[in-house]
């Protein structure tokens, strides 16, 4: 069978070796016009290789088993927790371009807390994968969901993509704005009002 169509045991493509990785770089080297044999660009398949090792590294990551550590003893807190302005590095699927922005996270506890630096992990669980930044914004809010069942979620994501800024339309300075709001962020104006003010966003947007 031709290598470029080895499966795996469960029938899934298997994952290219790094050497096969490296090659595909001084393809795309040669593609674009350049010598990969060049002395600055000799040890470049390598370098990109690690690079996406570390930009894609999402991928490994399980965020259920990032949630499951949870802490009771709360004295009953019950307010909303708010963890703000999350740096948020992600690669956008169709471009595979970077887009850069913050996140906010918040939920309201039921008898139970995550630590907070797990929702920060969360975060960088999805980011650092291939994504749509409307699908980013719900894969977070719903694993939130699903592993705390809080009484409510809300994930908004304020980024820039440089698939707008640097080809394209070419419109530097432009950011998207998404957000998904769960139970009582969503059913209960007041809530998300007060969500809102203690982000700095009106209830239209960003500021």
């Amino acid at each position: 069978m031709d290598d470029t169509l080895r499966m795996s045991a469960s029938g899934a493509a298997a994952r290219p070796t790094r050497e096969e990785a490296e090659a595909a770089v001084r393809t795309l080297l040669r593609w674009a016009g350049e010598d990969p044999g060049r002395e600055g660009l000799r040890g470049t398949p390598d370098r990109v290789v690690r690079s996406f090792e570390e930009f894609f590294a999402g991928y490994a990551v399980d965020p259920v088993a990032l949630l499951e550590r949870t802490f009771e003893e709360t004295d009953g807190y019950d307010e909303i927790v708010l963890l703000r302005d999350i740096r948020l590095e992600s690669y956008c699927e169709h471009h595979m371009v970077p887009i850069i922005g913050r996140a906010h996270v918040a939920y309201l506890p039921h008898r139970r807390v995550v630590g907070i630096s797990k929702l920060a992990r969360v975060v960088d669980a999805y980011a650092k994968r291939l994504q749509l930044q409307e699908k980013l914004t719900a894969q977070i809010a719903n694993v939130i969901a699903e592993v705390l069942q809080p009484r409510g979620v809300a994930v908004m994501i304020e980024a820039a993509h440089q698939c707008m800024s640097t080809r394209g339309i070419h419109k530097p300075g432009s950011s998207m704005v998404t957000s998904r709001m769960l139970g009582a962020f969503r059913d209960d104006p007041s809530t998300r009002r007060e969500l809102l003010a203690m982000i700095g966003w009106s209830q239209g947007g960003a500021e």
